[in-house]
């Protein structure tokens, strides 16, 4: 029997498929495919511990395809070996060769890109948005060494894409945290979209590199099957050794391998047809000859099966009220108080969280004594599940996005500011259905005295975008919660624990007072009436419901009856706010800490929606701030005071 025939036949069946397939799509990455066709054959087919029948079964090993524009090779191999496919766990069904020619039509499961949403469960994570794969995989390493499992985590990266940024965070991450049980592999074929890569992303460069993060770096022969069956063996015998350092494969590949007529630069994301793809079959015919001549006719691949898991604990615990656990912490001098900041408030429920539910986890970007996700962090029966993600924010939210697959709850927290820098990694944990749980501390212009450095001003319209789309699940994208309290931002954090999907929470630095009660319930989607009155509705969230408060007061005094509305979450029951608007003469305004797009963008979307009369006036950050010494200085700068909001009022209703 030749190990290396057989791989080779199967390879070139892989590559035969890869052609195939996208000439039938009309699109995709054929050459690419080519390039890791025997690292996804030896992979497959004989070194990871899966079942075909349960593809994400939970102690399986796992492959993530970072340069996820490789994936035919994967679904090539998946329909020869009969992996189950399907949204619907309890009703998957065997892939097929002929399930090939569906790639990238509407109603397949085959996307162009890998999205276990889209009914392919082999894969953990969305991935094709370069650079964020190797952070997924790190993720899915710390949830298995979490959970005890033996599993290993196979990343396949690109040369070209080693460039990105994020990729160098997640070295530097697993290397730190010697996360042994996860290999990235970088398939260096040479040729990126435009041209052939930088000599800074060369095999020999690559290699060099990973030495100086603090890998044992073995480059093989990307197309050798003898050479990644070794080195994988490598990688398996290190994996638990206490002195073992983590390890890395420079597989050197051709684009378009066994195919001449389509190698080089040009082919990039092109398919070929007619007898452009008649020859490259053809070549690749001619390979199989060249190749398998040692394998016998009973040449079988046995895939090793992967560990039994054990069952599951249903985490039912209630989280106990804000008061008692304060109590608890001796706390009480600061409950009577009557003012707690919502950044700490959220690090109380984190704490109380994970000591009623086990799979909650905490990651944080260095700023854990400001998110107060310390709190969490310096429990010694919980330390063990707090993740410290250094100042690599990417990295940090697709680590999470990784240990959600891995079936945990995590909590990623940094200043609201530092998320923007994760825009794309948050959009893609979203579209693999990440369980992800985004809270952002620092928010708004009443940071004051830090400037608009560490102000986050645009998050709150880029999160408002994704409550006005649906999840996979036929959720909203994500729900974006502002709590004006410490009584709000607790109960919030332990409804976020609670929902299966991605929600963001803007905390605040400062300390504000106490606006409910132990006895008051949030709901996503929800939002509270403060004070109610006929003429006008102030709509607010976050540190502006209680300048807002400040502002009914002073109306009140001027004879003008004002509802109070806590906007907290977006979306919100949209009927019930437009009832509350239209007993209220179709007054209404909104105000923000931010700028606009936000609150008063989803307002307006459910007035036009309503065909009502209604009049609705924002009040929102217009110009850049700068620091100032305290909020009340930055709010009367950016024209967001109580008094400019009784003006505004005033204004609306036309009093003179």
């Amino acid at each position: 029997m030749s190990f290396e025939a057989a791989i080779h036949a199967q390879a070139i069946e892989v590559g035969k498929l890869s052609l195939e397939m996208t000439a039938a799509a009309g699109s995709g990455h054929p050459t690419t495919s080519l390039s890791i066709a025997h690292l996804v054959t030896v992979l497959m087919f004989d070194t990871m511990r899966w079942s075909p029948d349960y593809p994400d079964y939970p102690t399986s090993d796992r492959l993530v395809l970072s340069e996820g524009h490789a994936v035919p090779a994967v679904y090539a191999a998946a329909a020869k070996l009969g992996v189950m496919i399907g949204k619907d766990p309890d009703n998957r069904r065997k892939l097929t060769t002929d399930d090939l020619n569906s790639l990238r039509e509407l109603n397949s499961e085959l996307d162009g890109h890998p999205n276990p949403m889209e009914g392919f469960p082999f894969f953990d994570a969305a991935t094709g948005s370069l650079g964020q794969g190797l952070s997924v995989a790190a993720g899915l390493g710390e949830a298995a060494r979490l959970d005890g499992f033996d599993k290993r985590i196979y990343c396949i990266i690109g040369d070209g894409e080693s460039r990105e940024g994020q990729v160098a965070e997640a070295l530097d991450y697993i290397a730190e945290r010697k996360l042994t049980n996860v290999l990235p592999i970088f398939n260096c074929n040479d040729f990126g979209q435009a041209g052939r890569v930088s000599d800074q992303q060369s095999a020999e460069r690559i290699a060099k590199k990973l030495e100086a993060f603090g890998f044992e770096v073995l480059v093989v022969d990307g197309h050798g099957p003898d050479a990644i069956k070794a080195a994988f063996t490598v990688f398996a015998e290190r994996q638990g050794q206490a002195d073992a350092v983590p390890m890395a494969i420079v597989a050197n590949t051709i684009k378009g391998w066994g195919c001449p007529s389509i190698q080089g630069g040009g082919w990039h994301g092109k398919v070929p047809s007619g007898e452009a793809l008649t020859r490259a079959l053809g070549e690749l015919d001619e390979r199989r000859v060249e190749l398998t001549s040692a394998l016998n006719a009973n040449d079988v691949f046995e895939i090793q099966p992967p560990a039994d898991a054990p069952a599951r604990t249903e985490q039912t615990a209630e989280l106990p009220s804000l008061s008692d656990t304060m109590r608890k912490m001796d706390m009480e001098t600061v409950l009577h108080a009557g003012r707690l900041a919502t950044r700490k408030a959220y690090g109380i429920a984190l704490r109380a969280l994970g000591r009623i539910n086990d799979d909650v986890v905490v990651l944080d970007a260095d700023v854990s004594n400001s998110t107060f996700a310390e709190t969490f962090a310096k429990q010694s029966d919980l330390a063990d599940r707090f993740f410290e993600c250094k100042i690599a924010e990417q990295n940090m939210v697709s680590v999470a996005a990784g240990m959600s697959a891995g079936g945990k709850v995590p909590f990623c927290s940094t200043f609201s500011k530092f998320f923007a820098r994760a825009y794309d990694q948050i959009e893609m944990a979203i579209n693999s259905g990440a369980n992800l749980k985004l809270v952002g501390s620092h928010s708004g212009i009443t940071l004051a005295a830090d400037g608009p450095s560490q102000m986050s001003l645009p998050d709150v319209a880029w999160f408002h975008s994704w409550t006005t789309m649906k999840d996979h699940r036929g959720n909203p994208g994500c729900y974006l919660l502002q709590p004006a309290d410490a009584f709000a931002a607790y109960a919030l954090t332990g409804v976020m624990a609670e929902y299966e999907g991605v929600c963001y929470m803007r905390t605040l630095r400062a300390e504000t007072e106490f606006l409910y009660s132990d006895d008051q319930v949030f709901n996503l989607g929800g939002f509270e009436v403060l004070n109610e009155g006929r003429d006008v509705v102030l709509c607010a969230a976050g540190y502006m419901v209680h300048e807002a408060n400040k502002a009914i007061e002073l109306l009140d005094a001027a004879g003008v009856s004002a509802t109070l509305v806590d906007l907290y979450s977006l979306p919100f029951d949209t009927d019930k706010l437009l009832d509350i608007i239209s007993e209220n003469n179709g007054y209404v305004i909104s105000l923000e800490d931010n700028y606009g797009g936000g609150i008063g963008s989803a307002i307006a979307d459910a007035l036009v929606e309503s065909g009502d009369g209604f009049t609705l006036e924002q009040m929102h950050v217009r110009h850049i701030p700068k620091s100032a010494r305290t909020p009340d200085e930055l709010l009367a700068s950016c024209k967001l005071s109580a008094q400019d909001i009784v003006d505004q009022a005033m204004s609306v209703l036309q009093v003179v």
